[in-house]
């Protein structure tokens, strides 16, 4: 993998973090030193820590091939859009499960997780021989991103190689394909590595809140043990983090994507963005390595629907929500969720909006609302473009998923009683009547409260594949049994490595 899985090799970029842009990892590269020298305080071990948050950032933010939107693509929630059906083929593609192995999204979602797993592996490596204050922390910090981002590869890929060493020349990342049962492995020790040295999120001072505390490291342990099917383990590691006390459901489900509510109390893990860099059409950097989040524009509303009354700009129309979800919040008369999640036609127009064309691709009748462009997000200050200046921050683990998940690993291991209670904390907060059901129509419930819960956030096509539901709902869109479980390992990365030949390739890519 020595062109594509890293170019860090034997150095870290050294990189400050501006302590009053608060919203977020203001990273600027300042030059590179050799790895055995840097860190040599422990301000600057902080700034590589910081580092590694900053690749995610960018691997999950980079214009078109954002990490976070390629997880939501293939679900049955959300349509590509933009402009016509060959407006960024490749997310049309993956949309359509037409995608294949030199799909450039693809390769750049893969390319980003093992740069950031790269910068980990070399705090790990390098800090235990120093001596810092605050050593212990960053590692345990960089053993939860490490683990974080296999437990993406493996998600979405399958087996993948595992690399836990900085490289020290360019043959050492060429690495094979191992099965993903070694790297769940891997990923449960750094997991619990992490879990006995990170602090609790209250713990955390008001401008570290972003980072990984021990009920974040704990929530995603549970996430791994409900996604190999180990449901008593899954159970307790989530009955760990509820009974903290250290989280709770915000009371008003819209007030979740507000930029006020960042880092609030359901938050167990997110990323930031800026909009304060004042970014125009001069100088914003589309190489992916800009402040705000470029993605909410590529995904807001296009100049056809008029929505200003509604406090939403214009965008380019990617990330389009499908019939399917919002007759799915109708049937449920999820009244609350629906009203924060997306928009109907004719909703819009009552509230002073239009849609000023009848042939828009991909449309529905319905625009998105969860991480859409809200005016309030973005600034136009000292000449700045609001189109390029979004502070939206990506939730990545919050804690109403821990409870469904948790509800679903009660019911796996036998304890109905325990999965009501989880489930119906979620369904109350939406103003839904209390579950009472049991047996397979429990799980059913399950399945339908994580789809509208989590509308919009990534985690529907996953869900369906471990459970077995995936043909089901979506060969109707283009799924194949035995191909589309996972995406194709990238072509540039069988070229590259010796050790990945061209039979080692997913099946059916």
């Amino acid at each position: 993998m020595k062109n594509k899985i890293l170019k860090l090799l034997v150095v870290i970029t050294v990189i400050t973090f501006t302590a009053c842009d608060s919203d977020f990892l203001d990273i600027e590269p300042k030059g590179k030193l050799a790895s055995e020298n840097y860190p040599s305080t422990n301000a600057e071990a902080e700034m590589a820590i910081v580092g590694v948050y900053d690749l995610m950032q960018w691997n999950y933010g980079r214009p078109w091939h954002s990490a976070f939107f390629i997880k939501v693509l293939s679900g049955d929630g959300s349509n590509a859009g933009g402009s016509n059906s060959s407006d960024q083929a490749q997310l049309q593609q993956i949309d359509d499960f037409t995608h294949v192995s030199d799909n450039v999204s693809i390769d750049g979602i893969w390319e980003g997780f093992y740069k950031t797993i790269s910068l980990a592996n070399t705090i790990i490596e390098v800090l235990p021989e120093k001596d810092f204050s605050s050593k212990e922390q960053i590692i345990a910090e960089a053993k939860f991103l490490r683990a974080y981002n296999y437990f993406e590869l493996i998600t979405l890929f399958g087996d993948v190689p595992l690399i836990l060493v900085s490289a020290k020349n360019e043959s050492e990342y060429n690495n094979p394909r191992i099965p993903k049962e070694e790297v769940y492995a891997q990923i449960e020790g750094d997991l619990t590595d992490a879990i006995e040295i990170l602090p609790l999120k209250s713990a955390l001072s008001s401008g570290d809140k972003y980072r990984a505390s021990k009920g974040t490291a704990q929530a995603l342990l549970g996430k791994v043990h409900l996604f190999q099917e180990e449901w008593t383990e899954a159970a307790s590691m989530f009955d760990v983090v509820i009974s903290s006390g250290e989280y709770d459901l915000e009371e008003n489900f819209a007030d979740i994507w507000s930029s006020e509510r960042k880092l609030g109390g359901e938050s167990l893990f997110e990323l930031l963005y800026s909009s304060g860099r004042g970014y125009d059409w001069g100088n914003f950097p589309w190489d992916g390595t800009s402040e705000s989040n470029i993605h909410v524009q590529l995904m807001g509303p296009r100049e056809m629907f008029d929505v200003s009354a509604i406090g939403i700009s214009n965008g380019w129309g990617f990330n389009i929500p499908t019939a399917k979800i919002g007759q799915a919040f109708i049937d449920e008369e999820d009244n609350v969720r629906m009203a924060a999640s997306l928009i109907s036609e004719a909703d819009l127009i009552a509230a002073g909006g239009a849609v000023n064309e009848e042939n828009i691709h991909d449309y529905e009748g319905y625009i998105r609302l969860k991480y859409v462009t809200k005016t309030s997000e973005t600034s136009s200050t000292t000449g700045a473009t609001p189109d390029l200046n979004y502070e939206t921050s990506w939730k990545l683990l919050r804690y109403a998923d821990v409870l469904l998940m948790a509800a679903e690993a009660y019911y796996r291991s036998g304890d109905e009683v325990k999965a009501l209670t989880e489930l119906n904390k979620v369904r109350a907060r939406a103003n839904l009547a209390d579950i009472e059901s049991s047996g397979s129509a429990l799980f059913e419930d399950i399945v339908k409260e994580r789809q509208l819960e989590l509308a919009f956030e990534g985690q529907r096509y996953w869900d369906l594949v471990r459970w077995g539901l995936a043909s089901e709902e979506l060969s109707s869109l283009g799924f194949e049994s035995g191909k589309h479980e996972v995406l194709p390992i990238p072509q540039s990365e069988i070229n590259s490595n010796t050790e990945i030949p061209e039979s080692d390739q997913n099946p059916g890519f």
